[in-house]
């Protein structure tokens, strides 16, 4: 998804012209808020930011900075991202088909690493 979509979001402007619309300015605020989202999330897990699925055995949950409110805010950034980046340009086309495939490509992520949060736990001598 990271290589396809700024082909078809390029593509759905230049091959169908698509043109941003009155609401472009809307969508932009969004995609940089999603951006601020995901520099404060990568800032609260510090040195614990990966794209892989690890858990830290014994380290807690971080619980500063955006996690404060949401479990996963750096994926909330990226479905933000994802419809609000080729709605500026009303390409609503790669909004929808890459908002949809990313759903799908999150509800397995995060129950992969919900599984491994269950299994850490498991594995951690109680106290």
């Amino acid at each position: 998804m990271h290589v396809l979509f700024p082909i078809a979001l390029s593509a759905e402007v230049l091959l169908l012209g698509t043109r941003p619309n009155a609401l472009a300015p809307l969508w932009l605020m969004l995609w940089l808020g999603a951006q601020l989202l995901r520099w404060s999330s990568m800032q609260a897990l510090g040195e614990r930011w990966s794209t892989r699925v690890l858990v830290l055995p014994g380290a807690p949950l971080v619980q500063t900075g955006p996690y404060r409110w949401l479990r996963h805010p750096n994926y909330v950034a990226v479905v933000i991202e994802l419809f609000s980046a080729p709605l500026m340009f009303g390409a609503w086309r790669t909004a929808l088909v890459f908002t949809m495939a990313n759903a799908v490509a999150l509800f397995l992520r995060i129950r992969c690493e919900e599984r491994a949060f269950e299994e850490s736990e498991v594995a951690m001598p109680s106290a």
